[in-house]
């Protein structure tokens, strides 16, 4: 009868240690807004670093080039959307560091006028000392015209494994960098519980 019950619990173990790897899934893909989109592959085989290949379409030259590097972690979505309102499609990436989806994080591959695409990352929450209290990761993105969207659970102190401080939503606008370039600045935040 021990033996039964430790099988099972080993069986529990396992079921739960297999729940908590996320599959990705390779990304290659064609995406447009009007006349400019971006092709986008990446094979999302190691977390260490996966090779991705961007491919701009209906932009100008030099911004037509093929882009290609290596990025840390795995592309979990990626999407077009016109963030600084240029009327050019923009590429914005999720991008997860751990097998897990647990922490996340965005590149964005912002268009200059259809001439030239500059990056733009999202700033890190565990950095940021409002933000930051009860932030353990878990993160989940969304677009909201124009606008992107963070939301993760809170964890309370004595929190282990399941948080109960509610959810924060963390809102970002696309603000233009003085010297150039594009930066994700908070707009706003609220926790719900």
């Amino acid at each position: 009868m021990n033996q039964k019950i430790i099988l099972l619990l080993a069986g529990l173990i396992c079921l739960r240690a297999a729940d908590a790897q996320v599959t990705f899934e390779k990304i290659d893909t064609t995406m447009k807004i009007g006349k400019t989109g971006f092709r986008l592959n990446c094979r999302n085989k190691e977390i260490a670093q996966n090779q991705l290949s961007i491919r701009p379409i209906g932009f100008e030259s030099p911004a037509n080039e093929n882009l290609n590097f290596p990025v840390r972690g795995r592309v979990s979505k990626a999407m077009v959307d016109d963030l600084n309102q240029d009327g050019v499609a923009d590429l914005i990436l999720f991008i997860y560091s751990d097998s897990a989806a647990i922490h996340g994080t965005v590149l964005a591959f912002i268009s200059e006028g259809n001439k030239s695409i500059v990056p733009a990352g999202l700033p890190d929450v565990a950095l940021d000392g409002k933000l930051s209290p009860g932030y353990k990761g878990h993160d989940q993105f969304s677009m909201l015209e124009g606008t992107l969207l963070q939301r993760f659970p809170i964890f309370k102190p004595g929190d282990t494994d399941a948080p109960t401080g509610g959810n924060r939503t963390v809102q970002y606008q696309l603000n233009k960098v003085d010297g150039g370039g594009y930066k994700f600045a908070v707009l706003r935040s609220f926790d719900t519980h």
